[in-house]
């Protein structure tokens, strides 16, 4: 497609998006075909493929788009708010936050985020782990797979020329030991199609702090690892995306990504109905925050929900 990448940054943007297809372009010397219609800015219009991009998205896709938010605040906060049930139970409630469009940025969106948490003997629903069955149940221990879900980021949150990294579905292991108030999960995700196709690891520590009869105050530290597949394709820029963008070219290998630390209020209105709210911050590390996408590595977020259990 190009004969000197260099001369493109030589253009303006008004000059790149003005060539037309298949126009062969000069400067300083150097030509270039250019052959493929460049990614849109940010307010440009893309009648006939937002149609179909319109006609085409399932109500699955919509709400994977959703997943890197809803997954940072229901790993670390939704399972707090039920953790005073045992056994079988189904709780569902609808709650909204306040999260960045994607990791390191500076813009936010406000969301609606579905509550949903649900066991039956082995078998489980919930917004952490997924779909899945407890394998293994010894004492304080539990342990399990599931499917569940890997977030990416739309095309239009990213800067200009950043290809979309697409939501996913992934095989998830986990463990994790509850000691009386304090509860310690791990885990593991593999992307299994689409997106990064990388493998994501988190852990977190909880504590509940019952502060009346009906209240439960929980404050959690996390943290997750990502391998170099997960984090070059979320964070990296290759070549192609440093043209059309004008960001620098960069690799992002393997290592801790992020820490969080949030705090849950759970209130129990009565036998049925709860309410919850979460605020927290996250902060980016090592290879994600040096990346050129990131604009900000303090990130808060907030959550409320209002849940009925069964």
């Amino acid at each position: 497609m190009l004969a000197m990448p260099m001369a493109l940054f030589e253009l303006s943007a008004g000059e790149r998006r003005a060539a037309p297809a298949g126009q062969e372009i000069r400067e300083h010397g150097l030509a270039w075909r250019h052959d493929v219609r460049p990614t849109p800015f940010k307010g440009e219009a893309r009648h006939f493929p937002k149609r179909c991009e319109y006609l085409c998205m399932t109500l699955s896709s919509r709400i994977g788009r959703l997943a890197w938010p809803t997954l940072l605040l229901a790993a670390l906060a939704l399972p707090a708010a039920a953790s005073a049930q045992s056994g079988d139970h189904v709780t569902l409630g609808a709650g909204a936050g306040v999260v960045p469009d994607y990791q390191g940025s500076d813009d936010y969106r406000f969301l609606p985020i579905p509550v949903i948490d649900a066991q039956f003997g082995q078998f489980f629903v919930s917004l952490r782990n997924g779909i899945g069955v407890n394998v293994i149940e010894i004492g304080p221990l539990t342990a399990g797979a599931s499917v569940a879900l890997v977030g990416g980021y739309r095309r239009r949150d990213v800067p200009d020329g950043i290809r979309r990294v697409s939501t996913t579905a992934g095989g998830r292991l986990f463990a994790n030991l509850k000691l009386d108030n304090l509860s310690f999960t791990v885990g593991a995700t593999k992307a299994v199609e689409g997106g990064t196709r990388g493998v994501v690891a988190d852990a977190s520590l909880s504590y509940a702090l019952p502060v009346s009869d009906r209240m439960t105050v929980i404050p959690t530290i996390g943290t997750s690892w990502a391998n170099g597949k997960h984090m070059n394709r979320y964070f990296g820029i290759d070549a192609s995306e440093a043209i059309a963008s004008g960001l620098p070219f960069y690799r992002a290998g393997s290592g801790f990504k992020d820490v969080s630390g949030l705090i849950t209020a759970s209130y129990r209105l009565d036998s049925h109905w709860s309410l919850g709210a979460t605020g927290g911050v996250t902060r980016l590390l090592g290879d994600a925050a040096d990346s050129p996408l990131n604009e900000r590595r303090w990130q808060p977020s907030g959550f409320m929900s209002v849940a009925y259990t069964f």
